[in-house]
C-alpha cells in the first residue's frame, strides 16, 4: 500500500495521534483543541478526512494509525528528494550538510546509518 500525502496540519495531528494511540476519539479532540487551538469541529473533520484517505481506522470512537510516523516521514522525504533534487540523496546530503555544520557524533551517526 503506498503512503498516502499528508499536509501540515495534518501531520500536526499526527503527531498527537502517534504519542497516544490508540486513543478514545473525545480524548484526541481535547488534546487537539488543548494543543492546537482547534474547534472540536475542525478535529473530527481531519479525522473524517484522514480515515477516507485510509491514514487512520475509527472503530467504537478508538483511533488508531494505519501508517507509522517513521513511514509517513520517509514518503515525505523521497518526495521531496525526488523533486528537489532529481532524485539525488547525494545530492541533498550535500547541500544539507553545507547548510548545517554537522558534530562528529552526528557525522559519526550518519557513518554508521550509511554502512548500515
Amino acid at each position: 500500500m503506498e503512503t498516502p500525502k499528508i499536509h501540515e496540519s495534518e501531520y500536526r495531528f499526527c503527531l498527537i495521534l502517534w504519542e497516544q494511540e490508540p486513543i478514545r476519539s473525545p480524548e484526541l479532540v481535547r488534546l487537539c483543541t488543548q494543543r492546537l487551538g482547534w474547534k472540536e469541529t475542525t478535529v473530527y473533520t481531519v479525522m473524517k478526512r484522514l480515515e477516507e484517505r485510509g491514514v487512520l481506522k475509527v472503530e467504537n470512537k478508538t483511533v488508531t494509525s494505519l501508517f507509522s510516523k517513521d513511514q509517513i516521514q520517509s514518503a515525505e522525504l523521497d518526495e521531496f528528494v525526488n523533486k528537489t533534487f532529481e532524485g539525488s540523496l547525494p545530492a541533498f546530503i550535500a547541500a544539507f550538510g553545507r547548510r548545517q555544520a554537522l558534530s562528529e557524533k552526528e557525522i559519526a551517526e550518519i557513518r554508521r546509518i550509511i554502512e548500515g
